[in-house]
């Protein structure tokens, strides 16, 4: 069986066109910065989102942990949202490698506002408390469902780091997304923070690595770390082929995946026995839930009808769309999901 798999962006595979890129890369040894393709990629990803300087990294876990680590000290605290990837999904590396603890805010789709999180920064003057360092946002939220944190409420995050002299760094896995979705230009987002980690094996279809971005000091400490962390590459430039053709190919067709997306999730909110909030969907993820079917359940008729989705916790399914599932896909999952509902 050929499976429509709408469990993740990351299922995608590199084109062939990103194959013969990734053939012909020019490489060197990225440990001496000698690798061009590498320095490329750098480069044309600083120079996008109007940052001084970058560094390619295996992983968006690696990109958001050796943020957090420069910015930060063990027994410093960083302010991030309750279901942030951060928290949730990078195996308490911020505890484990940095020797720091988060501190959670439940926020709106994944939102959260200067004045929910003005009360939980520590004061100075508490030497018996952590200190607060860094407020982390994530655009899109991978859990909220691919919602796009405003630009306007980015702005007063700002001032209140700066009220308070903190750093502020995003996970910007898809803010190629909000990108699109929004028309605010990626240099405009990434002003307002003093990091970024933007992934490259998602929507864009690269199929490893992520780029963080940052002031030249600030990214020439990252290479330290990564280095420090087992993330020193050499002949790397054949994967960062695959990432720069990304970066100058893919981004504007993301909004092909959205209106998958809102396709799909239209089409889910005709059925009484589904749950779903539409204006939860934004770019490219869904979640729903079935209102007398477990999740484990309905999981399994979809995989043995053809689609594979995934576990959104709190019992929702998870739809993600990308570059590998069609618009045709998209009417067959359809007519797939149309037969299972109609049955249960």
């Amino acid at each position: 069986m050929k499976f429509i798999d709408l469990r993740s962006d990351t299922v995608t595979k590199p084109s062939e066109n990103m194959r013969k890129a990734m053939f012909e890369a020019e490489v060197g040894d990225d440990v001496y910065k000698e690798d061009p393709t590498v320095n490329e990629l750098e480069r044309f990803t600083a120079e996008l989102f109007g940052k001084e300087s970058a560094l390619f990294v295996p992983s968006g876990v690696m990109g958001n942990q050796i943020c957090l680590n420069v910015h930060t000290n063990p027994s410093d605290e960083v302010i991030c949202e309750k279901e942030s990837h951060i928290f949730k999904y990078e195996s308490g590396s911020a505890a484990a490698l940095s020797g720091i603890q988060l501190q959670l805010v439940q926020g709106k789709n994944g939102v959260f506002t200067a004045e929910q999180i003005e009360p939980l920064i520590r004061p100075e003057s508490a030497y018996y408390m952590p200190r607060t360092k860094v407020i982390e946002v994530e655009n899109t939220h991978n859990v909220a469902g691919g919602t796009i944190h405003p630009i306007e409420n980015i702005i007063n995050l700002r001032k209140l780091a700066d009220k308070y002299s903190l750093k502020m760094h995003l996970d910007g896995a898809r803010i190629w997304n909000a990108h699109v979705e929004t028309g605010i230009p990626l240099s405009e987002y990434a002003k307002y923070f003093d990091s970024l980690s933007v992934c490259l094996s998602k929507g864009l279809g690269a199929p490893i690595g992520s780029v963080i971005l940052g002031e030249k000091n600030f990214i020439k400490e990252a290479f330290r770390v990564r280095k420090g962390w087992g993330g020193g590459m050499r002949q790397v430039g054949i994967i960062a082929a695959a990432g720069l053709f990304a970066v100058k190919n893919n981004i504007s067709r993301l909004i092909e995946d959205h209106q998958k997306a809102k396709e799909l999730a239209e089409f889910l909110a005709k059925f009484d026995n589904i749950e779903i909030d539409l204006g939860a969907v934004q770019t490219n993820i869904l979640m729903f839930k079935h209102k007398s079917i477990s999740t484990e359940n309905l999981l399994d008729k979809l995989k043995e009808s053809g689609i594979l989705a995934g576990n959104g916790g709190s019992q929702n399914i998870r739809f993600v769309t990308h570059l590998d599932v069609s618009f045709e896909q998209i009417r067959e999952a359809k007519l797939i999901l149309e037969k299972i509902l109609s049955e249960n």
